[in-house]
């Protein structure tokens, strides 16, 4: 399993009138977690890119348990629990509050897609070898 967390404050901009986060704003939030999980692991979205891949979403699930508001610093926790299958990558998702309330919990996932080929592919082993560490247990 792989977590990661980076930390985010709520903007005014991003509140409805009563000063809570927008609902559709977690979706960019869980976007900043993956990109910030990935250039935690030491690869960016940028260099997939440049391999030719590209990572649509294909499946977005939100829970709101609890508001976000105005000038929170949240929590965006990441985590990846099982090993990506051979063509798509689920992240979960878990918001906090300063207090280290859940606000928020979900799933993104996404087809690793290659723009020249229109069409899924498989992972890369550059970011199989970043996350294999992961996911591989000694043996009892």
């Amino acid at each position: 399993m792989y977590t990661s967390t980076t930390q985010i404050r709520v903007r005014y901009g991003e509140t409805d009138q009563m000063g809570y986060l927008y609902y559709g704003n977690y979706a960019l939030y869980y976007e900043v977690g993956r990109t910030d999980a990935f250039r935690q692991l030491g690869i960016t979205y940028r260099e997939l890119e440049e391999m030719g891949i590209m990572m649509p979403v294909v499946e977005l699930k939100s829970q709101y348990l609890r508001p976000a508001l105005y000038d929170n610093l949240l929590t965006v926790k990441t985590i990846l629990k099982e090993f990506p299958d051979d063509s798509s990558i689920t992240f979960h998702t878990e918001i906090y509050n300063e207090l280290g309330k859940l606000l928020n919990k979900g799933t993104t996932t996404l087809v690793f897609y290659n723009a020249v080929l229109k069409q899924k592919v498989g992972m890369t082993d550059a970011l199989k070898e970043k996350l294999l560490p992961y996911f591989i247990f000694p043996p009892l």
